[in-house]
């Protein structure tokens, strides 16, 4: 009888486990659900698939918007804003700012606002990051009878960071640059540090040197070298730049202005996310 009972007891077990493991079979040989996934319980928890592509926004306001040791809002403050998307490889984006160059002799502004949009990809090989992209530079409702504002540039670059310190060079060429001045070479070089966090703010120092070759006989002597230093403080998303640029332009080759002069600008950047 206890023989016949313990039989029986044996059997409701043996039944109940398979019923359970029927019911239920992610719950011990599939404890992550994995099963579907060709995994096992030896493998460690899958991972939440990641976004295939990053999205981020910056808006800035700088005290004078200098591009390439020139300024392009008139010495005055600019406000600036972008949006970028990366997707691997591959990364495109938009960006805009106000800009002054005068007033024409309809009392017009010659340009309000500069919009350029560029795309690329950035592969990597062992510590270098490699950057191959076009960039179009528009100035919407530009009133430039004098020459073409719009242009396209196409770059090509290599970077990398090495214990903090950072370098980089790159090389940009446009068959027919801004104001239609024609075939045109740019090289800069970048080096930078960044030092460890203090508190809320990552301090950094960078620079850059630069020199726009204009390539056309006609436009000899327009060649020109510029470069600025600065320091940067970083706090979560918001950056504050103190920087000085200058360039090797005469008065006389900056239009009689003062367009090309020395001067130190501040910007201050947020980026989301």
């Amino acid at each position: 009888m206890a023989s016949l009972t313990n039989k029986t007891i044996l059997g409701a077990a043996v039944a109940a486990a398979t019923a359970l493991a029927l019911a239920a079979p992610a719950s011990a040989g599939d404890l992550f659900g994995r099963r579907d996934h060709g995994g096992s319980i030896k493998d460690a928890p899958v991972e939440a698939p990641k976004r295939r592509c990053e999205f981020s926004m910056n808006v800035a306001g700088t005290n004078d918007y200098v591009f390439r040791g020139i300024s392009q809002s008139d010495n005055d403050p600019a406000f600036q804003g972008g949006a970028d998307m990366g997707c691997g490889l591959f990364y495109a984006g938009v960006w805009g700012s106000t800009v002054d160059f005068g007033e024409n002799d309809y009392n017009q502004s010659i340009a309000p606002y500069e919009v350029d949009l560029y795309a690329g990809i950035k592969p990597t090989w062992r510590d270098l990051t490699f950057d191959f992209g076009v960039i179009y530079y528009a100035y919407p409702n530009a009133h430039d009878a004098g020459g073409e504002f719009n242009y396209v540039e196409l770059k090509g670059g290599v970077g990398g960071s090495w214990n903090n310190f950072s370098l980089g060079g790159t090389l940009f060429w446009s068959p027919d640059y801004f104001g239609e001045t024609g075939d045109t070479l740019t090289l800069e070089g970048t080096v930078g540090y960044e030092f460890r966090k203090v508190r809320f703010f990552t301090p950094s120092v960078s620079a850059l040197i630069g020199t726009t070759q204009y390539l056309d006989n006609d436009s000899a002597g327009l060649d020109y070298v510029y470069w600025n230093a600065g320091f940067t403080l970083g706090v979560e998303q918001l950056s504050f730049d103190f920087r000085y640029w200058d360039t090797d332009l005469s008065k006389s080759d900056c239009g009689f202005t003062n367009l090309c002069d020395s001067r130190f600008v501040f910007t201050a950047k947020v980026a989301l996310p």
